[in-house]
């Protein structure tokens, strides 16, 4: 039988701290939430491996590494609102609320929408809402957003998503152009002006933007 504390305590020494995590409190965070019950049941043994974890449909749960280099370049503080796009079962989301104030999760596929709705109140998360709505930018969204982190690799710039931002806000987004490996980027909105900058390579499954009927409006 596996020992999920064990390998949870393993991968934040040996994948996070290694490669260059060292936010204390998403350490303490990832180094909390049960990854293991967000991934299929086949997959839960091998929950904490340096693998993207395939969620099905074509998504997947980034590597530990790379989620937690995203997740630092955001630079989350306890009195943040977060909007967490294309989360599949929850993970992200779980690992959000315990370093923010609030996360509204938006996933566009109505089985992980369920899902990590299913598992987040399971595990007794309170400060999440799961919205089923298109991952696009295309939402109504109540308000705006200290913090946007996409989950899932992107062709362009995330502009549709501008202006969720708050003065000051920061969003963060895997950018592939030109048939080129994906490159995180950090987008802060500064008044009415957003600039971005390029930091790292990271891998993620890329991330359905296409255009739906209808839209959540919350």
């Amino acid at each position: 039988m596996t020992d999920f504390a064990a390998a949870r305590r393993k991968m934040v020494d040996n994948q996070l701290r290694t490669t260059g995590t060292t936010d204390r409190r998403l350490l303490a965070a990832i180094g909390t939430v049960p990854r293991e019950s967000f991934v299929p049941d086949e997959r839960r043994d091998v929950a904490y491996a340096d693998m993207v974890q395939p969620l099905g449909g074509g998504r997947g749960l980034a590597t530990p590494a790379d989620f937690a280099k995203l997740a630092q370049l955001a630079e989350i503080r306890h009195t943040d609102r977060v909007l967490d796009v294309g989360p599949g079962t929850g993970y992200s989301t779980a690992v959000f609320s315990l370093i923010a104030a609030e996360v509204v999760a938006l996933e566009a596929d109505a089985g992980l929408a369920a899902e990590a709705r299913h598992i987040l109140a399971e595990l007794g998360y309170g400060n999440v809402r799961v919205v089923e709505a298109a991952s696009n930018g295309s939402a109504r969204l109540d308000g705006l957003f200290d913090v946007i982190l996409i989950e899932g690799v992107l062709d362009a710039e995330p502009a549709a998503f501008f202006g969720a931002l708050a003065d000051g806000g920061r969003l963060v987004a895997l950018v592939r152009k030109s048939g080129s490996a994906p490159v995180a980027h950090i987008y802060v909105r500064s008044g009415d002006d957003v600039a971005g900058r390029t930091e790292f390579n990271a891998s993620l499954p890329p991330l359905d933007t296409a255009p739906r009927a209808e839209t959540f409006v919350f």
